[in-house]
């Protein structure tokens, strides 16, 4: 793979410059230090993939991003800082057509440097092998039969697991609900604590529904959304006065993902799992797999994205290659089955064809 590094600081940019070229499948063709000479590098040298900074002289990221997206597609991956602002700015990145986002954290990036190491080329990996043949993807992965139905009469509980390339797939399909919704939506984005926070911010404000942080004791109301608050494990249970309700804790410590997607599915398979309806979007890896099997062995209906609208199919992909997904669907087509689910129940959850 042949990556561009863009950063106004010359420290940044040798020390993930130097990451990426100890990796064997990996080299460093150019570096940017501002938008308007990442532009001019990225025509030139047609990479597979570019890390970018957000904040830059001249052009910042945000304005790179967007000249990038329209004059010259390439898999971009934002490096921000871990503040409310850079957050902010990460997610906006993201809707604007950036494929993830890496934390760094300014004050501290001199010591803790190699912690992002892994993170930053597992994410290269996935975004600039995924995006390479993105126009002749299959679409063969659909189910053949388009009705999608739940085992029961109801469906109590929608549950979402997303990861890379997720945040602007969960504001379409957020964005297509209304106040109608009458189940309520929890969703475990892989994303840094400040990231999960700025996104239920700005889901809050672009959608009808009312989306916040879960916690701990919350009990769920339809038609709202919960987001699993990064570094925290997420879990459903049920109350005692028999209602849906939110525990959230570290634990445990020996999962890869904060939150884990496996972690929300199995815990609503232990509660409930026949009333669930599990949803699993874009994402490296497999998480969410081993809890859409507790889920489905419950009784419950698993959906997963279509690859064709997938940064990365890795986690909908291992949904599906086990077995377990009724139907891939495109965000569209995923917004408009919830929307038919409020509006009419079980009976109207059929997929699009």
């Amino acid at each position: 793979m042949r990556i561009l590094v863009v950063d106004d600081s010359a420290f940044m940019r040798r020390a993930i410059t130097r990451m990426i070229d100890e990796a064997p499948d990996m080299e460093v063709v150019g570096t940017a230090s501002d938008g308007l000479e990442a532009i001019a590098q990225v025509k030139a040298l047609k990479p597979d993939a570019v890390t970018l900074d957000i904040e830059m002289p001249n052009l910042d990221g945000i304005g790179a991003l967007g000249r990038i997206m329209s004059e010259c597609p390439t898999p971009v991956l934002m490096c921000s800082s871990l503040t409310t602002e850079g957050s902010q700015e990460a997610l906006k990145a993201l809707a604007m057509g950036a494929c993830d986002v890496i934390a760094k954290d300014a004050s501290h990036v001199s010591i803790h440097i190699a912690d992002m190491k892994d993170d930053l080329l597992a994410k290269l990996r996935a975004i600039g092998g995924s995006r390479k043949a993105i126009g002749t993807r299959s679409k063969s992965l659909r189910a053949p039969s388009p009705e999608v139905r739940i085992a029961k009469d109801s469906c109590e509980i929608v549950l979402i697991g997303s990861s890379t390339g997720g945040p602007p797939v969960l504001e379409t399909v957020l964005k297509t609900l209304d106040r109608s919704m009458s189940r309520p939506i929890v969703i475990a984005q892989h994303m840094p604590e400040l990231f999960t926070r700025a996104m239920a911010e700005r889901l809050d404000a672009l959608c009808d529904l009312h989306v916040q942080i879960g916690e701990t004791g919350m009990e769920l109301a339809p038609g709202n959304v919960y987001i699993a608050l990064g570094g925290m494990q997420t879990r459903v249970v049920r109350s005692f006065s028999g209602h849906w309700a939110l525990h959230v804790d570290a634990g445990p410590t020996d999962e890869l993902y904060k939150p884990s997607v496996n972690v929300l599915f199995k815990s609503a398979a232990e509660a409930k799992g026949d009333a669930c309806l599990a949803i699993i979007l874009t994402g490296m890896g497999d998480d969410g797999r081993e809890g859409a099997q507790a889920l489905s062995a419950k009784g419950a209906t698993i959906l997963a994205q279509d690859e064709a609208s997938s940064v990365v199919f890795g986690m909908p992909g291992a949904v599906t290659k086990a077995g377990l997904a009724s139907a891939n669907l495109s965000p569209q087509e995923i917004g408009s089955t919830l929307r038919r689910l409020c509006v009419r129940g079980s009976d109207a959850l059929r997929a699009a064809g």
